[in-house]
Order: structure tokens, then C-alpha cells, then sequence
């Protein structure tokens, strides 16, 4: 696949969401299912490595189960290519969502497949009520989509993180606004049973 992937046609909310959406011939985005936790796994591990395990944003998500409706993955001929997942928080008493982590694999990187799972997520988000997430990430790639630092300034993480990667989207206007103090994962724990299945992500 050479051409572009078109943000364009990943993006709407059909009333089935767990069903498939063609992007182009062969490559998919759809809602991530339960048999898709070990190709996800070994896209992050290739992408990222174990250390992922060591980062920050995992202290808010470890332990937890993902935002309801909020987990994507891409698929190009029936491989996950792709892995998106979102987690619910409160940042600065301000119900949020953390964005994370996007990977791609690394064949079908600079195909805007990245850019499209984060419109889709964002749109979902918007759609289901959310008022604002947060990420630590490159700021210029996520800039396109709105995301900042001045939104953050008034809140921490749990860990160590370089300030300008930390940065927030409003999707109400002023969510963010009055956020001050330490971010807490808040997103239903997992039990015993669930978490011998589940590797969590980071």
C-alpha cells in the first residue's frame, strides 16, 4: 500500500460500533475484541519494548480496564496493525480520559493510520460525553488535533514526565480550566480472574 490512508475515511460513528469499517482495500478500523489482546500485545512490545511497562502513564492505567467503547485497533488483511486505547481519569477533580498508547506497526507507518485511529477516538469520545483527555506525547504531532500544554499546567502526574509532553484537549469548552493538583487513574479495576488474561499496556 503506497498511497495515503485518508484520515476522511476513518472517521463517523456507525449505530453498530462493533462492526468493521472499510478504509480502503484491505485495511480496516473497527472496535478492539478480546481476540485481539495478543496481536495489540506484540504490536506494543515490537513498538515500544518492555520499558513501556516503566512509564508513568502506566501507573494510571496498571491494574485497570480500559474506557468502555474506547479501544481501536487497524488491521490490514486481517493483522492488527494498529492499537489505540483510552482510560478513564480524574485530572484536577475534572472527570477526563488519558489517551494511550497509539502504535502502529512500523511497515505501515507514515500512512496517517496513527492520525486517523486519534481523530476516530477523539470523535468517539466527543460522541459518548467526555469532557477532555489528556496524553503524554509529542506535542507537535498531536498539536493537529488540538491537544496543548497550557491546558495541563495546573496538574501532575504521577511520575516523572517532561513537561512540554504533557498535554490536554478540551472537549468542552473550559473542562480543564480549574484542574489543578495530581491526575488518578480512576477506570474499573480488574479482578484476579480478568487480570491473568490481560496484559496491561503502557
Amino acid at each position: 500500500m503506497t498511497a495515503l490512508v485518508s484520515a476522511r475515511l476513518f472517521s463517523g460513528v456507525s449505530s453498530a460500533w462493533r462492526t468493521l469499517r472499510p478504509v480502503s482495500t484491505g485495511l480496516r478500523l473497527r472496535d478492539e475484541q478480546h481476540d485481539d489482546i495478543a496481536a495489540r500485545e506484540a504490536l506494543l512490545d515490537a513498538s515500544f519494548g518492555l520499558s513501556r511497562f516503566e512509564k508513568t502513564c502506566e501507573r494510571l492505567r496498571e491494574g485497570r480496564i480500559a474506557a468502555d467503547g474506547l479501544s481501536f485497533i487497524a488491521t490490514s488483511g486481517g493483522a492488527v496493525i494498529g492499537t489505540l486505547r483510552f482510560w478513564h481519569v480524574e485530572a484536577g477533580r475534572c472527570e477526563s480520559l488519558m489517551l494511550g498508547p497509539l502504535a502502529v506497526s512500523a511497515e505501515h507507518r507514515s500512512l496517517g493510520i496513527g492520525k486517523a485511529l486519534v481523530e476516530h477516538g477523539v470523535s468517539r469520545a466527543r460522541k459518548l460525553g467526555h469532557r477532555a483527555i489528556i496524553l503524554v506525547g509529542d506535542a507537535p504531532y498531536y498539536a493537529q488535533f488540538g491537544f496543548s500544554r497550557d491546558t495541563t499546567l495546573g496538574l501532575t502526574l504521577p511520575g516523572p514526565v517532561e513537561d512540554a509532553r504533557f498535554l490536554g484537549l478540551e472537549l468542552v469548552p473550559g473542562a480543564l480550566a480549574l484542574a489543578r493538583g495530581r491526575v488518578v487513574g480512576t477506570g474499573l479495576l480488574l479482578d484476579g480472574r480478568r487480570r491473568d488474561g490481560l496484559r496491561l499496556a503502557a
